[in-house]
C-alpha cells in the first residue's frame, strides 16, 4: 500500500515550488486535488505541448492528481472551500497571504475549520519580516541569495536555467509537510509548515557565506571552475566538453599519474585541495592538453579507471537517449491528450523499497474532476449544475 494512502491533500499552488510539493505526496499515494482558477491557472501554459496548451511544467508536476476548477471570487465558492478543507490533512498555498485570507485558507480560516489542519504556506520571503509583502520568483531569490553573483564567467550576473530555488523549497516543504504529518500522529495537533524561497537560497548558499564571514575571502565568478578544488571545470574534449572533479589527495595522486605528471604531486603550491583551486592555472592547463587529444569516449574510460568522477556535457536529446536514464526508468512516458507524441515525465526521484511511489495516471485536464470531487463532498448532481451555470466552478 502507498505511504500517504488516505491522506488528503488540498493544492493551491501554483507554478513550481507549491505543485512541486504536491507531485512528490501525491507520488507516494496522497489523494491530491489541484484546485485551478475557471479559465485555467496561469501556470498550465508554461513551454505548451499539448493542444490544449498545457506545459511540460504542468503535466509533470500536476501528474497522480485530481483537478477542479473554482473561481475563489465568487461568493458561492467559500461553501465549496469549507467542505473541501473539512476532508482535507493538508493545504498547499504559495500564494499573497492576503489572497489566502480572502480565499479562506491563511492558517485562522483552516484551523477554525479543520483543529488538526497542516497549512504548508510557501512564500518568496517568509510570512514576516521587511520582506513579507513582496512577491518573487526563482530567479529573485537566486539574485537575492548571492547564488546569481557567482555564477558563470567574469561579467554579468548569471541566473540557473534550472529553478534550484523553486524546487528545492518544493522539497522542504514537502520534508516539513511529513514532519507535521508525523507530529500530527503523535499529538493529533496541526500546525502550518513554512516554506520560502529566500531560505532555500540562504541554505544553498551557505558554505560560501560562512566562508565570506568568518574568514574575508570574496569570491568572484569563475565560470565553471571549483572554489575550492583543482582540477573542478568543464574540460573540451574532440567531440564536445567533460566534466571532471578531483578532491583529496589520495584523488590527486591518481590524476597525476593519470596525467604521468609526478611534478604536480610533488608542488609545494598545490599541498592541498584549497592550494590546488588557488593554483588552478597550474593543473587546468594540462587537463586541457590531455583531454583535447581525446574523444568524449576515451577521456571518460581513462578518468573512469582512474576513479575520477567526470561525465558528458549532454545535450538534452543525449540526457533522453542516455543508458543509465533508460535502464532506471528516471523518464517514464506518459499519454496526454493532444500532444503529439507521449510526454516524458521524470519518475519518482527518490524511491522506497517496501512502498515505492510512481506515476500512476497523468495531469487532469482543466476541471476533469470536479463533478467527482464535489460529489464525494456531499453536493448533489442539481447543486454541481448550478454552480457551473453560476460561474462557481
Amino acid at each position: 500500500m502507498p505511504p500517504l494512502k488516505g491522506i488528503r491533500v488540498i493544492d493551491f499552488g501554483r507554478f513550481i515550488a507549491g505543485p512541486y510539493c504536491g507531485m512528490l505526496l501525491a507520488d507516494l499515494g496522497a489523494d491530491v486535488i489541484r484546485v485551478d482558477r475557471r479559465g485555467g491557472s496561469e501556470d498550465r501554459n508554461v513551454g505548451p505541448v499539448a493542444a490544449g496548451g498545457e506545459g511540460g511544467l504542468y503535466l509533470s508536476l500536476n501528474r497522480n492528481k485530481r483537478g477542479i476548477t473554482l473561481d475563489p471570487a465568487h461568493p458561492d465558492a467559500a461553501a465549496i472551500v469549507r467542505r473541501l478543507i473539512g476532508t482535507a490533512d493538508i493545504v498547499i498555498a504559495n500564494l499573497p497571504i492576503e489572497v489566502m485570507r480572502k480565499m479562506g485558507i491563511d492558517y485562522d480560516s483552516l484551523r477554525a475549520i479543520r483543529p488538526e489542519i497542516i497549512l504548508v504556506m510557501i512564500s518568496a520571503f517568509g510570512p514576516d519580516g521587511p520582506y513579507a509583502q513582496r512577491v518573487g520568483f526563482d530567479a529573485v531569490a537566486q539574485a537575492m541569495s548571492g547564488a546569481m553573483s557567482l555564477t558563470g564567467f567574469k561579467g554579468p550576473p548569471v541566473r540557473s536555467v534550472v529553478p534550484f530555488e523553486d524546487y528545492g523549497t518544493g522539497l522542504h516543504a514537502a520534508f516539513g509537510a511529513m514532519a507535521a504529518l508525523y507530529q500530527r500522529q503523535q499529538t493529533g495537533q496541526g500546525q502550518m509548515v513554512d516554506a520560502s524561497l529566500l531560505a532555500t537560497g540562504v541554505t544553498f548558499m551557505q558554505a560560501l557565506l560562512a566562508e565570506r564571514h568568518v574568514t574575508g575571502v570574496d569570491r568572484r565568478q569563475a565560470g565553471n571552475a571549483g572554489f575550492w578544488s583543482a582540477p573542478s571545470n568543464a574540460y573540451p574534449v574532440r567531440d564536445g566538453w567533460i566534466v571532471a572533479a578531483v578532491i583529496g589527495d589520495p584523488m590527486f595522486r591518481r590524476w597525476t599519474r593519470l596525467m604521468g605528471r609526478d611534478d604536480l604531486r610533488n608542488d609545494p603550491r598545490l599541498k592541498d585541495d584549497q592550494s590546488r583551486a588557488d593554483h588552478r592555472d597550474l593543473i587546468d592547463g594540462p587537463m586541457t592538453e590531455w583531454t583535447r587529444a581525446r574523444s568524449c569516449a576515451e577521456a571518460m574510460q581513462a578518468l573512469e579507471a582512474a576513479r575520477i568522477p567526470c561525465g558528458p556535457v549532454n545535450s538534452l536529446d543525449q540526457v533522453l537517449a542516455d543508458p543509465q536514464v533508460r535502464a532506471r526508468e528516471l523518464l517514464q512516458y506518459v499519454p496526454y491528450p493532444g500532444a503529439a507524441k507521449e510526454v516524458p515525465l521524470a519518475n519518482t526521484p527518490v524511491r522506497l523499497s517496501a512502498t515505492p511511489g510512481g506515476i500512476h495516471h497523468r495531469a487532469p485536464e482543466l476541471g476533469e474532476h470536479t463533478s467527482e470531487v464535489l460529489g464525494e463532498l456531499g453536493f448533489s448532481e442539481q447543486e454541481i449544475e448550478e454552480f457551473g451555470q453560476r460561474g462557481v466552478v
